[in-house]
């Protein structure tokens, strides 16, 4: 930011200041882009391990999910993710499916099929601050944001570290457009600089107080990818944690349409 002479009028001053506001708000788009633009697998299939924690009792549940995912062009020159969750264990979760599948510019279409019910059903819109199976992620925290749905306000170079691992990493504010249409009044993330993976985030409520913390304490290089392999949710206000660790991984091996698909939930094969 250059340094305001006292021969500067108050127009001038107001303008050097707007300047550098604007640069600020570009530099924090870009950095977001850049993270949005980390090439994913055409194909991913893994072996996720989900533990639910009580940080007051101790109290912990350890979930086995296979996971399937994709990475296509949507049509009209978007990249786009889906993605579908079979739970396996332990018992009180099993065979409850999930299916999220992105699209560009609006809400994305979640299916959940619950086995008590035997009923694959569509998850509304108005339910996305309700938590996805009893974890920490609301349905919305599922979903990818649009670049422009946020302000996104550098705030600098910050070291941060993540449960042991420190990285070098550009600090955004994030402060959506519509605030009926988030259930957070803004979002701090920390963006690695080397591989451009958010590492850390601060999620705030609608009276400003820290909800949730997002944790990436490990990330790797895998056949070129760049992997979140370990990840920690925490909502600080109920003393609950989610974690998600990946076990198995494979990448680039096709996997049929109809596995993503409402149908597929159903039966999971």
């Amino acid at each position: 930011m250059k340094m305001i002479s006292k021969g500067f009028t108050a127009m001038a001053f107001a303008l050097t200041f707007a300047a550098a506001a604007a640069f600020a708000d570009e530099k924090g788009t870009a950095v977001m882009q850049a993270a949005l633009d980390v090439e994913k697998p055409k194909f991913s299939k893994s072996m996720v391990e989900m533990k639910l924690k009580d940080l007051k009792s101790g109290d912990e549940e350890v979930r086995q999910i296979m996971e399937y995912g994709r990475n296509y062009d949507d049509g009209s020159g978007h990249k786009v993710t889906d993605m579908v969750m079979l739970f396996q264990s332990p018992a009180n979760i099993k065979d409850t499916r999930f299916l999220q599948k992105e699209n560009y510019g609006k809400d994305d279409d979640k299916w959940i099929y619950l086995p008590a019910l035997k009923n694959t059903r569509r998850v509304n819109t108005s339910e996305g601050s309700k938590a996805f199976v009893g974890s920490d992620a609301s349905y919305d925290d599922m979903s990818t944001r649009e670049i422009d749905e946020d302000d996104h306000q550098y705030q600098g170079v910050e070291e941060k570290n993540v449960r042991g691992t420190t990285y070098t990493c550009d600090k955004v504010k994030e402060v959506p457009h519509d605030k009926k249409n988030s259930q957070y009044s803004y979002r701090i993330t920390w963006v690695d600089q080397a591989t451009r993976v958010p590492v850390y985030t601060e999620m705030y409520d609608k009276d400003g107080k820290l909800e949730k913390t997002l944790e990436v304490p490990v990330i790797v290089n895998y056949k070129g990818y760049t992997i979140t392999k370990e990840a920690y949710l925490t909502n600080v206000q109920k003393k609950h944690s989610t974690a998600l660790i990946i076990k198995k991984l494979a990448v680039d091996e096709a996997i049929p349409d109809r596995v993503f698909t409402a149908d597929f939930l159903k039966t999971g094969k």
